[in-house]
C-alpha cells in the first residue's frame, strides 16, 4: 500500500484532537499538512454528551449537534470544516504499530502513515469485567460507555427492553449519569458499588449522602459494599442476572458498566517515558522523544499549582492540553516561546436537575455549607477542602455561572482561613468576594 506522509499526525479522534485541530487552523496550517487518525467513524465530537442528552427519550442530541466546540462554546467543526481548512480526517483506521524512531504509523489494513511531529490523543479506553475474568461478563446487553458506537448499542436496549429492569455496576462518575439517564427512561434502576459511598475519589461522605438519598427519592436503588462476580444469562445469551459477592442476585434486562478507565499508552510502550500510568511530559506536552507530544488523558504532566506530576482524566484538561502542544509547536517552530501550562484541575457532572462543578485539589479538611437536604426544591450548598490555613480546593452543586467563577477562583488563589467554624459560617459568600 502506498505510504502516506504529512507534517503533523494526531493520533487519535476524540475531544483533544478537535481542539488541537482548531489551534493548528487558528496558528496556520497549510493545506496536507495536518492529519488526524482515528478508529472512530465520526469527525472528533463532545464525549460528554453520550452519557447525558444522546440516551434522553425526548430531545435527545444527535450528530452533527455535538461535534467540537461545542461543548466550551465554540464553533461546531463539521467534517466539511476539516475539508475546507486542508486538513486530512482518516476515519475507520486503527494504527496497531507505532515506530517513534522511524517516525512511522501502521494501520491494522497495513497503511503506513510518516510523520515529522506527532500528538498522541489515544486517550483512555474502559476497563472491562471480562478483563478480569467475571463469569458470564462477555454475555448480550452489558455494555460500556466510550464511543459513539456504544451509545448506539446501548439505545438499541434500551428500545428493546423498554421499561425493563437495569443494573449499573461501579458509582463514580459513569455510573451516577447512566443510573438517571436509565431512570429517566422509565428503566427500574438499581446501582452497585463496593465502596462506603458514590464518586469515592472526590466526594467526602456528606456529599455523597445527599446524591445518594435524592437518587433513592428518584427511585433508584443502591447497593454499596459488595461486586458483581458474575452473570447469568438466557438461551438467547442476554444477561438474565447479576451475581453479587455477597450472594445476592440482581434481575437485569441491561446492565452498564462504569469501573474506569485505562490510558491508551500500549503502543508507545518501551519507546517513551512513562510515570504515573501515563506518558510522561513537560509543561509543554512533549514527551521524552523529540517532536512527539502526548495530551489529554495519558499524559503525566507537571501541575505548577501544587508543583507535581499528575495525570487528569477529563474533558476540561483534553482541551486545554490539546491546545497548549499546539501552541508550543507552532511556537518553537517559529523561534518563539509560550507560558507554562498552569492548570486549574476542574470536574464537573449533570445527572436529573442536578449540577455541580469542583475546582482545585481535594486534600486536607472539609467544611460543609449551604443547603444539602436532599428533598430542598433547589438545593444549594457546598465544600471547602482547607489544607496548611488555605483554601485549596471547592464544591458546589446548583451554583449560577459566576458563583462557579468564584469557587473557581477560590481554588485558583487559596487564601488563608481563620478558622473552618468562620468558613462554614460564611458559606458561599466567602467566594463570592475574593
Amino acid at each position: 500500500m502506498a505510504e502516506k506522509s504529512f507534517k503533523y499526525v494526531i493520533l487519535g479522534g476524540g475531544i483533544a484532537a478537535g481542539y488541537a485541530a482548531r489551534e493548528f487552523a487558528k496558528q496556520g496550517v497549510q493545506p496536507g499538512e495536518l492529519a488526524i487518525i482515528s478508529k472512530e467513524a465520526v469527525a472528533p465530537y463532545e464525549r460528554p454528551a453520550l452519557s447525558k442528552a444522546y440516551l434522553f427519550p425526548e430531545g435527545a442530541a444527535r450528530l452533527p449537534g455535538f461535534h467540537v466546540c461545542v461543548g466550551s462554546g465554540g464553533e461546531r467543526l463539521l467534517p466539511e470544516w476539516y475539508k475546507e481548512k486542508g486538513i486530512q480526517l482518516i476515519l475507520s483506521t486503527e494504527i496497531v504499530k507505532a515506530d517513534l524512531p522511524a517516525k512511522t504509523l501502521v494501520s491494522a489494513a497495513g497503511e503506513t502513515f510518516k510523520y515529522q511531529i506527532l500528538i498522541i490523543a489515544t486517550g483512555s479506553t474502559v476497563i472491562r469485567l471480562t478483563d478480569f475474568g467475571v463469569e458470564g461478563a462477555d454475555a448480550k446487553n452489558i455494555f460500556y460507555l466510550r464511543e459513539i458506537d456504544d451509545a448506539d448499542k446501548l439505545l438499541e436496549a434500551i428500545k428493546a427492553k423498554k421499561n425493563g429492569k437495569a443494573v449499573i455496576v461501579g458509582g463514580g462518575y459513569i455510573g451516577l449519569e447512566l443510573a438517571a439517564v436509565m431512570k429517566i427512561n422509565n428503566f427500574d434502576v438499581t446501582m452497585v458499588y463496593p465502596e462506603p459511598w458514590c464518586m469515592p475519589r472526590l466526594f467526602t461522605p456528606d456529599i455523597a449522602a445527599f446524591y445518594e438519598e435524592y437518587y433513592a427519592n428518584k427511585g433508584v436503588k443502591i447497593i454499596k459494599g459488595t461486586v458483581a462476580v458474575g452473570f447469568t444469562s438466557d438461551s438467547n445469551g442476554e444477561v438474565k442476572e447479576v451475581k453479587l459477592k455477597d450472594g445476592r442476585a440482581l434481575e437485569a434486562d441491561i446492565v452498564v458498566v462504569g469501573v474506569g478507565g485505562r490510558p491508551l499508552t500500549r503502543l508507545f510502550k518501551g519507546q517513551v517515558e512513562e510515570e504515573k500510568g501515563g506518558i510522561k511530559t513537560d509543561a509543554f506536552f512533549k514527551t521524552s522523544v523529540p517532536n512527539v507530544y502526548a495530551v489529554g488523558d495519558l499524559a503525566t504532566f507537571p501541575l505548577k499549582l501544587y508543583n507535581e506530576l499528575r495525570r487528569v482524566e477529563h474533558v476540561d484538561h483534553a482541551r486545554k492540553s490539546a491546545e497548549q502542544a499546539v501552541k508550543a509547536i507552532k511556537a518553537s517552530e517559529e523561534g518563539k516561546s509560550v507560558d507554562e501550562y498552569d492548570y486549574l484541575p476542574y470536574f464537573y457532572s449533570r445527572s436529573f436537575d442536578l449540577s455541580w462543578q469542583f475546582y482545585g485539589d481535594n486534600v486536607g479538611d472539609t467544611v460543609l455549607f449551604g443547603d444539602s437536604n436532599p428533598k430542598s426544591q433547589k438545593a444549594k450548598f457546598g465544600s471547602y477542602w482547607i489544607k496548611d490555613g488555605k483554601v485549596v480546593g471547592a464544591f458546589l452543586e446548583g451554583g449560577t455561572a459566576e458563583e462557579n467563577q468564584a469557587i473557581a477562583k477560590v481554588a485558583k488563589l487559596q487564601p488563608s482561613v481563620q478558622s473552618l467554624e468562620a468558613v462554614k459560617h460564611e458559606g458561599l459568600s466567602f467566594a463570592c468576594k475574593i
